[in-house]
């Protein structure tokens, strides 16, 4: 069996890759990638059994580039993760086994803007504004939402936290905007200093196939980023929060009346919460993110489960909906080493050993 994973060198599809690498159902399966390869490490990782160079997915030749690869490997089933290229499938489809979210919720799932705008009415998401750099710059701008407040890049499909900062004042907020000199737009949002947490669901014509909580602590390299936020966690845990996956699943709900959609496919919404612990949505992401192979490591694989369904085998999916998970577990991910999830965590004291 053939499965290509795209955007095969970002951190998200290795953790699909390695999410498979861990089933039973698809040991030995041949696992190919493409991506355009601007990061060298995964070319020579040996994860994937092969990697193609492919352009961007906006390039003119994009499509005959990967109509080419697809008639010459013929694959089973391709698991489409970034989200540009989850959006081009999603308009532009191509006649292999894949599944991806309809046009019109990839549209408005991939724009922060127009998440925002539809959730507002319903109290799901922060307060927000969407501000253009030159108007930030103004000696008498003034922030709508005071301070502190929460800055990043408005641009639809954007990761690993780029443009975040809590500004505490005018001369922060200026500072920031022209540091990051290829963003001309930003999202300010009120800032919420609870948790952070990821919502991963999977459903199917509709149904809800697989949900999963975790919970980000800390970031790998976090003290390189000014905002501590480097977009892939080092430290953190899987929960089960009747709250924070409530509020995910009403989101999707609203999203999927919005734009009448029939969902199917895997989407990730992004939540965090305020002083009292109340979660709102900061983005829906329509992939995986970086730590999806924590749950497989777990014993609830969801890119195995996103795979049967690709392939028309539904039926075989096993487990229950939701996985409860131990209180006490930690999941663990470093630069240079595999991620570790630990069931029952209790901090070492000194003069103690592992």
């Amino acid at each position: 069996m053939k499965i290509i994973i795209t955007g095969a060198c970002a951190v998200s599809a290795r953790s699909v890759c390695r999410s498979l690498r861990l089933s039973k159902k698809f040991e030995g399966a041949e696992l190919i990638g493409w991506d355009m390869a601007t990061t060298l490490y995964s070319l020579y990782e040996k994860l994937f059994d092969r990697i193609y160079k492919v352009p961007r997915v906006d390039a003119p030749h994009y499509r005959k580039i990967v109509e080419s690869i697809l008639e010459k490997e013929k694959p089973d089933a391709v698991i489409v993760v970034p989200e540009v290229e989850v959006l081009y499938w999603s308009e532009h489809p191509f006649d292999v086994p894949h599944i991806v979210p309809p046009a019109d919720f990839c549209r408005l799932a991939i724009s922060k803007k127009k998440v925002f705008e539809a959730l507002g009415p319903y109290g799901l998401v922060p307060e927000s504004y969407e501000v253009k750099k030159s108007d930030i710059l103004k000696d008498d701008y003034e922030s709508p939402l005071g301070y502190p407040v929460w800055i990043r890049d408005a641009s639809a499909g954007t990761a690993s936290g780029k443009g975040s900062f809590k500004a505490e004042n005018l001369l922060e907020l200026q500072a920031w905007a022209n540091i990051n000199t290829g963003i001309d737009e930003f999202q300010l949002s009120q800032y919420l200093p609870g948790g952070n947490y990821g919502v991963f669901m999977l459903f199917d014509k509709g149904v809800l196939r697989k949900v999963a909580l975790a919970e980000r602590i800390e970031y790998i390299m976090a003290k390189v980023a000014v905002s501590g936020i480097t977009g892939n966690t080092c430290k953190g845990r899987l929960l089960n929060d009747e709250t924070i996956k409530g509020t995910a699943l009403k989101a999707m709900d609203i999203i999927c009346k919005k734009t009448g959609s029939v969902i199917s496919g895997l989407c990730v919404i992004d939540m965090k919460a305020d002083a009292e612990g109340k979660p709102y949505v900061t983005e829906i992401n329509i992939r995986h993110v970086a730590y999806s192979s924590m749950f497989a490591v777990a014993g609830f694989n969801i890119a195995e489960a996103q795979l049967l369904l690709i392939l028309g085998r539904g039926d075989e999916i096993e487990g229950e909906v939701e996985k409860i998970f131990p209180k006490n577990n930690l999941m663990l991910r470093d630069v240079d080493g595999l991620p570790i999830f630990v069931e029952d965590y209790h901090p070492i004291e000194e003069g103690e050993c592992m």
